[in-house]
């Protein structure tokens, strides 16, 4: 039996978004067309792939077996994809970058306006977000995570391009600091963080650990308006001790505040064959550079970086 291409995608499409609705969506069709589609697939094979109920679909026993080789395929679609955007040399076209709110506000704003200066025909797309996207099905192109220091660098399927390690500090104005009294500690102080549904992203549970009945004096499931707050002298705000150079001026400065060893690492990553797209390259090798490059030049306000590696990106 021949299962054409969009019925397999269509399969990948709703038992990820586990319902027609969301299902649509992904795929850019209505509802019913979704419905319709799926009643004839299950037809053509004379057996469910999805049971329905209110809170959604799940897989059948064959959808199950169904799925494996129909994600195999769809990894291959998107390699095909990424052999044909590399067939055009020329350096234009939309690049995909995700990473924290905070890295996107400091370092991937103000580099769009350098990278717009160097490769003008490339369009660079953010998604700030604390949520996973999946670089090897091609989710985003490029990604910059935290990663902790004691766990595995990255999945197999992924290529580390740079990395930079650093500790967080707790940032405030210099007028909030003065206002503490003398000696104060971290429970003395008025702490901005994140509001829900985001209320277990860090910090907030790492200064729930230390300070009893803590929350937040200012919450927002925002970064710049939480980081807009501790400007404004609210409270005081934890952040990475990273500052890119291409940074705008900020009234925070460290607080020199004891909360105990805290260091993440910083890493530039991209799925192996995302390489191959000229576009997607250019972009990696500047984005590394400026990252090497902030770790020498920081604001004069910033803590100092403790250390910093560029991984030398290699040709697939």
């Amino acid at each position: 039996m021949h299962i054409p291409w969009n019925d397999v995608e269509l399969l990948v499409a709703v038992a990820e978004a586990r319902s027609l609705s969301a299902a649509a969506k992904l795929l850019r069709v209505t509802q019913p067309t979704i419905s319709r589609r799926l009643a004839e697939l299950e037809a053509r094979i004379s057996e469910p792939l999805f049971v329905r109920s209110v809170d959604g679909v799940v897989l059948t026993s064959l959808g199950e077996r169904m799925l494996q080789p129909a994600l195999r395929m769809l990894d291959c679609a998107r390699d095909v994809d990424l052999v044909a955007s590399g067939a055009d040399a020329n350096l234009r076209g939309v690049v995909r970058l995700t990473a924290p709110p905070g890295v996107a506000y400091d370092l991937l704003a103000p580099f769009a306006a350098k990278l717009r200066s160097e490769l003008p025909d490339v369009y660079l797309e953010v998604i700030a977000t604390v949520s996973y996207l999946d670089l090897a099905r091609r989710e985003a192109d490029l990604g910059i995570r935290f990663q902790a220091l004691d766990r595995p660098s990255a999945p197999h399927d992924l290529q580390i391009l740079a990395t930079l390690e650093q500790g967080v500090a707790a940032y405030a104005t210099r007028e909030y600091i003065a206002s503490l009294p003398r000696g104060y500690g971290v429970a003395q102080v008025d702490w901005v963080g994140w509001a829900p549904p985001l209320e277990n992203v860090p910090p907030n549970p790492q200064l729930a650990a230390i300070i009893p009945g803590f929350r937040p004096v200012f919450a927002s499931d925002d970064f710049i308006v939480q980081h807009r707050a501790a400007e404004a002298g609210v409270g005081a705000i934890i952040l990475g001790r990273f500052r890119s150079r291409l940074a705008p001026p900020t009234p925070l400065v460290d607080m020199k505040l004891d909360l105990g060893k805290r260091t993440s690492s910083l890493q530039l990553v991209c799925a192996r064959s995302s390489l191959a797209v000229p576009r997607v390259r250019a972009v990696a090798e500047l984005l590394s550079r400026e990252l090497k490059a902030s770790r020498s030049a920081l604001a004069p306000t910033a803590p100092s970086v403790r250390s910093a590696r560029a991984a030398k990106i290699r040709r697939p």
